[in-house]
């Protein structure tokens, strides 16, 4: 299991919407973010969540699975409320489903919480993230690394 890949989406509503899709390759050891070194771009915070991500294991996934929560941060980086689950691929199994709910769901207790640096946190408090997870173990093209920046 060396080197899942998977691609996410940090989405900040400040207004005008900004996106940021990336590509992350993820090891089976989730890594949480260093409490010394402060994420200072919402790419910085795509990444720690990425790097928190372990996937179920190969028997209880499906490979291509997507899966969108929606998360919000307090000004010290903790979430505030419940995270929310906003999309999971269509015709998911509901076993695989709840696999996947709960891998994301330690995914954010492991980051959390987030060490924002000072502006950003005042950029971000309170308002909601969309991220993206997708399996991609297994496909084709899933170890490439790509950056996509959208604006509209």
């Amino acid at each position: 299991m060396k080197g899942h890949s998977i691609i996410l989406a940090a989405v900040l509503i400040l207004g005008p919407m900004l996106g940021v899709c990336l590509s992350h390759t993820v090891s089976a050891q989730a890594r949480p973010p260093d409490s010394q070194q402060p994420l200072n771009t919402i790419k910085d915070v795509g990444d720690a969540l990425g790097r928190c991500w372990v996937p179920p294991s190969l028997e209880k996934s499906r490979p291509g699975t997507q899966i969108t929560v929606l998360i919000t941060f307090n000004r010290s980086g903790e979430v505030m409320g419940e995270p929310r689950f906003t999309y999971i691929t269509p015709g998911t199994p509901p076993e695989i489903r709840t696999a996947y709910q709960l891998s994301v769901a330690d995914a954010i207790s492991r980051c959390a919480p987030m060490p924002f640096a000072p502006a950003l946190a005042g950029a971000v408090a309170g308002r909601p993230f969309a991220m993206r997870y997708q399996d991609t173990r297994g496909q084709k093209g899933a170890d490439k690394s790509w950056l996509i920046t959208k604006t509209g």
